[in-house]
């Protein structure tokens, strides 16, 4: 059994501690940020290949979180994962998705709102991201790790191994400059009975319904830093998100939240001795999370 320091308690760095508590080894996880104060709280966190380039390696991750959310989904209620069907809208017919094979029901369909011409309906993992932060920290707790709020200058020392899955904070404990914010603000509308999600890439619009309220987005402002909500960028979300999905006009506004996304090139993976870098995730944290998570644990058995 080895010493395991994950740093950084989003989506990515609890699963990689989950999967490395699962294979025997002690873990601890520091961060600067809680789960519930990260990026990822702030996600739609649908399981969707955002804004990732068509590469084998990815959609090995891709597909492993997807068998893995099911599954989670399937059998526990609490953990805020749920699979959900919903379309995404096109403006043009499009080449099927590179990522089909991840997704087991997907087919192209045409009865679509207007403007849009086409699109492609299948079921994917929504993740209630609060709930889901929770659940993933009580299994690190329950297999025996911890979660420690430490504000890191540098990559720890003194353990077997470290995993840096420090997002933004990568530009710093990676010397990574190729890191950087990608900003996304949503708003939170009341549960108006919806229980399908509707995304249009192009936008970037996406109407994600929960249990109790309806993520909808978003922004997608390269390196913007400024995590203030913006009047200005909400209207401009609900505008197109109710021209998506009409059923929306009249819902409460209950809130606006906004995210960093930690953008990268390629997301990074790899081993440089006793550490793991695991960063770069984007929009797509969730979507890559167990697949990047098994191939950490592949790293350090």
């Amino acid at each position: 059994m080895s010493r395991i320091i994950v740093v950084g308690a989003g989506v990515v760095g609890l699963s990689v501690a989950v999967e490395l508590l699962g294979e025997g080894h002690r873990v601890d996880v520091v961060a600067r940020d809680l789960p519930r104060e990260t990026t990822s709280a702030v996600a739609a966190a649908i399981w969707y290949p955002h804004l990732l380039d068509p590469d084998p390696r990815v959609l090995g991750w891709a597909e492993m979180s997807y068998r893995v959310l099911a599954g989670i989904a399937a059998s526990d209620p609490e953990s805020g994962v749920r699979l959900v069907h919903g379309t995404e809208v096109l403006s043009e017919p499009t080449a099927v998705p590179w990522w089909v094979s991840a997704v087991p029901d997907l087919r192209s369909v045409r009865d679509v709102p207007e403007p849009y011409d086409t699109g492609w309906q299948f079921t994917a993992p929504v993740v209630e991201m609060p709930r889901y932060l929770d659940w993933l920290g009580a299994e690190v707790h329950r297999l025996g790790g911890s979660i420690t709020r430490l504000n890191v200058s540098a990559l720890p020392e003194g353990a077997d191994a470290v995993v840096n899955c420090s997002g933004l904070g990568a530009r710093h404990l990676g010397a990574d400059p190729s890191v950087r914010p990608v900003r996304g603000q949503v708003v939170l509308v009341e549960q108006v009975g919806l229980d399908t999600w509707w995304l249009d890439g192009a936008g970037p619009t996406y109407v994600v319904p929960r249990e109790h309220d309806i993520v909808v987005g978003g922004t997608h402002e390269d390196g913007e830093w400024s995590r203030t909500p913006s009047p200005a960028s909400t209207s401009a979300i609900l505008a197109r998100a109710m021209r998506l999905v009409p059923d929306l006009v009249g819902g409460t506004v209950l809130g606006t939240r906004v995210g960093l996304r930690p953008w990268r090139p390629v997301v990074r993976l790899d081993r440089d001795r006793d550490v793991v870098h695991c960063y770069g995730h984007g929009g797509a944290g969730v979507t890559l999370s167990w697949g990047c998570a098994r191939e950490v644990a592949a790293l350090l058995s």
